[in-house]
């Protein structure tokens, strides 16, 4: 009892952190931290996947950029007078694609942000994971799948936008992107989302199928003997994971007011799964905070040494996987461990002294 209140307290503290933190940082900051949070939640899925069910994912950038693109292609639609987007103006396309006039309804572009990423993963999954395809090489998959995505909408541009992507966002619902009455709202949307999933993900690892996901982590073919098909989870919960980077991407979108395909390349998946790692990929709190931590300094350092922050960032990650292989959430462990012991030293010390006298 006392370690499930101790847990619930944690995340209490955090959320109460992220709702009174428009108090006390300015507006650019917010703004900032509204964007950390949109990484948050994926670092929250890549938990789940890589932390709870050992399987390392450095595509997620995709399933990033894909809920990104949905969210974007109404944001763009509503932002055109003639109805036309202007880079297909630009390329002389005088009727809008069908698979854009899907998206001129704001909640099927809601949807479409979290259904895409989540159907397209679980197909993908489907076929590697009923092929026993794990380990490095479904790593090596899944970049290659960032690969394939990158350079399909860099092709389309006539569709995508190329490599410029998809800007220029003035309103949503028909109410301005840029009202900061508008941004504070749609940051407290960030932090429901965020604590919403993390909620649900922490229920899960709680229940018979998170104690299943640790199985296949712990031993897969062991899990196999007793009667259970791992592909089954396996799939699912890429899917899951899949979908909450959709999700951040949709708010990631709303909050910095661009997406391109860069954005979803090699280099920002590898970096996903560096957040989970650095915060600690055993704990969805700890995966969350790194996602925060971890930008937050890139972004301090790049404002004070511009020259060396990325060698410093880099010092930093090589510090952190190197001598905290649990992340900052195992170092919060092994000083509670510490203090417990010294706690318990002293009472049976103090019980010792007590007997004597």
């Amino acid at each position: 009892m006392i370690k499930k209140y101790s847990q619930s307290s944690y995340y209490g503290l955090f959320i109460i952190l992220l709702l009174v933190a428009p108090f006390f940082l300015s507006e650019f900051r917010v703004g900032l931290l509204a964007k950390f949070l949109c990484y948050a939640i994926i670092a929250v899925g890549i938990c789940l996947i890589w932390g709870y069910t050992g399987i390392l994912s450095l595509g997620h950038g995709v399933y990033f950029g894909l809920g990104a693109y949905c969210m974007a292609m109404y944001l763009k639609l509503e932002a055109s007078p003639s109805g036309i987007p202007d880079f297909m103006e630009w390329n002389g396309i005088t009727e809008v694609p069908l698979i854009w006039m899907i998206f001129e309804n704001p909640f099927v572009a809601i949807a479409a942000a979290v259904l895409v990423p989540f159907l397209i993963a679980c197909i993908i999954g489907y076929f590697t994971f009923k092929n026993r395809i794990k380990g490095v090489f479904f790593s090596i998959i899944s970049q290659a799948v960032v690969v394939v995505a990158v350079t399909l909408f860099i092709g389309m541009q006539h569709i995508t936008g190329g490599t410029s992507g998809l800007t220029n966002f003035y309103t949503v619902f028909q109410v301005p992107l840029s009202d900061p009455q508008t941004k504070t709202i749609l940051y407290y949307v960030t932090v429901g989302f965020l604590a919403v999933i993390m909620v649900l993900s922490l229920i899960l690892t709680k229940t018979r199928l998170g104690k299943v996901l640790i199985a296949i982590r712990d031993g897969e073919n062991r899990l196999r003997f007793l009667g259970f098909n791992p592909a089954t989870y396996k799939v699912f919960i890429y899917g899951l994971s899949a979908a909450f980077a959709g999700i951040a991407g949709a708010l990631f979108v709303l909050q910095v007011g661009m997406i391109t395909p860069e954005m979803m390349g090699i280099i920002p998946s590898v970096e996903m799964v560096l957040w989970a790692a650095i915060g600690g990929r055993y704990s969805i709190l700890g995966a969350a905070i790194g996602a925060i931590i971890t930008n937050s300094a890139k972004s301090f350092l790049s404002e004070s040494y511009p020259e060396f922050w990325t060698f410093i960032l880099g010092a930093l990650f090589i510090i952190v996987v190197l001598y905290l292989p649990n992340g900052l959430a195992g170092l919060v462990d092994k000083v509670k461990l510490a203090l417990f012991k010294k706690e318990k030293k002293e009472v049976e010390k103090n019980a010792a002294d007590t007997v004597v006298s």
